[in-house]
C-alpha cells in the first residue's frame, strides 16, 4: 500500500534495492529528501520498504522480475502513477561465475536479460521523459570489470562494458539538455553477489571488498556532482587505470587471478 504524498519531495526510483549498493542508495537518497520507488524481484523488496521509511521518506516497493519486459513495465507504471522522477538508480545485476563452457545458457541468458535488456528498456522510458521534461539525473551501476575481458565472468563482464558504453554514449546525446548521466564502476563489495554468482571458491569473494554504505555515498556524491563516473576505492581506481594502459591479455590475466574456481585457496 502506498503512503500519502506529504509535501513536494523529489522522486527517487531504485532497482535492485533490496539489499547491497541498492539498498544502500535508497536509503542515501531518503537521507538526502527524496521519497522513494524501490524494485527488486525477491521478498526482501518488502522488509527494504519498512526500513527506508524509518528515515521519514515515502516509499512504494514494487516486487517485479526487471529480467522480463512484463516486470519493466510493471515498474514503469507504478511510477508513472506517483509522478516524475528526479533521479533513476539503474543498479539491479546479476553474475554468473565459472567458465562458460561449464555454465547453464539459461542463467547467463537471464543475465542478459537482468543486466543488459531491461537496462536498455528501462532507460528509454526514462530517459525520454526526463527530456521532455528538461531535467533528471539517471545513475548506472556498471564495474570495474567493464573496463577489461572478465575470465569466469565472461558474459557478465561483457553486459557491464555494455552499461559503461550505453552510459557514456546517452550523456554525449543529452549532453545539450539537464538530464545528468552517471556512471558508477565499484569493484568487489560485501554484497550477496558472489553467493548468488557461485563464487565463494575465488579470490575475488574471500578478499578484501568496499562497504556497500561506502560506495553508494560516493555514488550519490558523483550524480550530484554531474559526473561522468566514479570508480569508487583506491585498488580499484589503480585497476582502472592500469585497464586504460596495459594490453587487454594483461589484464585478462589480473582478473583471471581473482575470478578462477578455487583461487581463494592458491
Amino acid at each position: 500500500m502506498a503512503q500519502q504524498q506529504t509535501g513536494p519531495h523529489p522522486l527517487a526510483v531504485v532497482t535492485g534495492a533490496s539489499s547491497g549498493i541498492g539498498l544502500e542508495l535508497a536509503r542515501v537518497f531518503a537521507e538526502h529528501g527524496y521519497d522513494l520507488v524501490i524494485c527488486a524481484e525477491d521478498d526482501g523488496i518488502t522488509g527494504a520498504a519498512v526500513e527506508l521509511r524509518a528515515t521519514g521518506a515515502r516509499v512504494d516497493a514494487v516486487r517485479a522480475d526487471l529480467a522480463t519486459a512484463y516486470g519493466v513495465d510493471r515498474l514503469y507504471d507504478r511510477v508513472r502513477q506517483i509522478g516524475a522522477v528526479d533521479a533513476l538508480a539503474i543498479n539491479a545485476g546479476v553474475g554468473v561465475g565459472g567458465a562458460f563452457v561449464d555454465n547453464d545458457l539459461a542463467e547467463e541468458l537471464r543475465l542478459i536479460d537482468l543486466n543488459v535488456v531491461s537496462v536498455v528498456r528501462l532507460a528509454k522510458y526514462m530517459v525520454k521523459d526526463m527530456v521532455a521534461r528538461g531535467e533528471g539525473r539517471i545513475l548506472f551501476t556498471s564495474s570495474i570489470a567493464a573496463e577489461m575481458p572478465a575470465p569466469f565472468l565472461a558474459v557478465y563482464g561483457a553486459s557491464k562494458a555494455f552499461v559503461q558504453s550505453f552510459a557514456e554514449a546517452l550523456r554525449n546525446e543529452v549532453k545539450d539538455t539537464n538530464v545528468v548521466i552517471t556512471a558508477l564502476q565499484p569493484g568487489p563489495t560485501d554484497t550477496n553477489f558472489f553467493e548468488r554468482a557461485h563464487m565463494m571458491d575465488t579470490k575475488a569473494a574471500t578478499g578484501s571488498k568496499s562497504d556497500p554504505a561506502t560506495v553508494a555515498r560516493a555514488a550519490f556524491d558523483a550524480l550530484m556532482k554531474g559526473k561522468d563516473h566514479v570508480v569508487v576505492g583506491a585498488k580499484n581506481k589503480v585497476q582502472s587505470t592500469l585497464a586504460q594502459v596495459l594490453p587487454e591479455t594483461v589484464t585478462a590475466e589480473m582478473h583471471r587471478k581473482q575470478t578462477e574456481p578455487g583461487s581463494a585457496d592458491r
